[in-house]
């Protein structure tokens, strides 16, 4: 009797540290690099856009830079209003700029969090967070991904952690909100960007034409709940 009572308890005991080991392994961690500008072959991860590709005169540039000892990404360039004379294109807007990540491969599931963080030193200029889901918005047909957008502004000058909940980007289609009550599926992210427009966007945030500079450290998931 005593040998089975030992083989009963040496087998509750294997079963009380599977399951927990099972309930730590599943609960995620509270947060989750995205995208770190620690490598300067983060740059790989990106394409820029702006105006100039509608015959715009606005310039973006990527450069991984070396400060001290640590390498921090340096999304610059310059917004202008003006429009190319050669222009085939009628634009109404100029002044924006962009950075996009390359499609992921496959999706990231950011189904366990609730804000995206940002370490950020900015220029005082408002600047637009943009996360792209897959396509389920829009009508059959439309190959664009699903974009959700938020204002992201950071002191100028002074390294800053902007937390945007998940809950506050807006759907939005070519830049204008939907007016519709829409919610975000987290489980299937396909990208991101940050851009900025000489528009502004949040009051008292430096706007207009000129010269732009925005240091980024890493971009995160956050779990705060």
């Amino acid at each position: 009797m005593s040998k089975l009572r030992a083989l009963w308890q040496a087998y509750v005991n294997t079963t009380r540290k599977a399951l927990a080991w099972n309930v730590e392994d599943w609960i995620p961690p509270t947060e989750k690099y995205i995208f770190d500008f620690n490598s300067k072959q983060e740059v790989k991860k990106w394409h820029l856009y702006s105006d100039s590709e509608y015959g715009g005169l606005s310039s973006a540039s990527l450069e991984i830079t070396e400060t001290g000892n640590e390498l921090r990404g340096i999304f610059s360039g310059h917004l202008s209003l003006n429009v190319s004379e050669n222009s085939k294109w009628n634009i109404t807007r100029s002044g924006f700029c962009g950075m996009r990540s390359k499609k992921f491969d496959g999706f990231i599931d950011l189904d366990a969090y609730d804000s995206i963080a940002l370490k950020l030193k900015g220029d005082g200029r408002c600047y637009i967070s943009t996360i792209y889901t897959e396509n389920w918005v829009n009508s059959p047909g439309q190959e664009e991904d699903n974009s959700w957008q938020a204002f992201v502004i950071a002191p100028k000058d002074d390294w800053y952690i902007a937390k945007i909940p998940l809950d506050r980007y807006l759907p939005t289609w070519r830049g204008n909100v939907i007016d519709s009550e829409l919610e975000m599926n987290p489980s299937r992210i396909v990208g991101m960007s940050l851009s900025v427009n000489a528009a502004g966007g949040i009051p008292g945030a430096q706007s207009g034409p000129g010269d732009f500079r925005m240091e980024i450290d890493w971009i995160k998931a956050l779990r705060t709940q």
